[in-house]
């Protein structure tokens, strides 16, 4: 929120200076985050909830071995690692392209011209 100051007169000047300081006191009279969390909190767990279970989120668990196992099987897929780039754009050598996924646009652009893709091969 930027106000340009030089544009505003002295009367819209007062008037900002006073909401400002409006706000400022309300700010002021506020209590600490960290007090009103810890009073949530606490009313929460004397009525049996947890703050999870009220606002929504996942609580925190203890990890076992069996939730663990669990985790690792909810998964989908699998990891692919890191490959190095077979193909090189010769215009920008600082482009390349691993042969997965869609092809990018400089070797696509090439091949809509008529180019082979192995003309792009990185050479080892």
């Amino acid at each position: 929120m930027a106000i340009d100051l030089n544009a505003l007169s002295s009367r819209e000047l007062d008037v900002l200076i006073s909401a400002a300081k409006r706000r400022k006191t309300a700010l002021k009279k506020r209590k600490p985050i960290a007090s009103i969390r810890k009073r949530i909190v606490d009313f929460a767990t004397a009525e049996g909830y947890t703050v999870a279970e009220l606002f929504g989120g996942k609580a925190p668990a203890a990890k076992t071995a069996r939730t663990a196992k669990k985790a690792a099987s909810k998964t989908k897929g699998r990891k692919l690692g890191k490959v190095p780039p077979k193909y090189r754009n010769p215009a920008n050598a600082a482009e390349t392209w691993t042969g997965r996924g869609k092809q990018p646009r400089w070797l696509a652009a090439q091949v809509k011209k008529g180019k082979k893709p192995e003309d792009f091969l990185i050479k080892k």
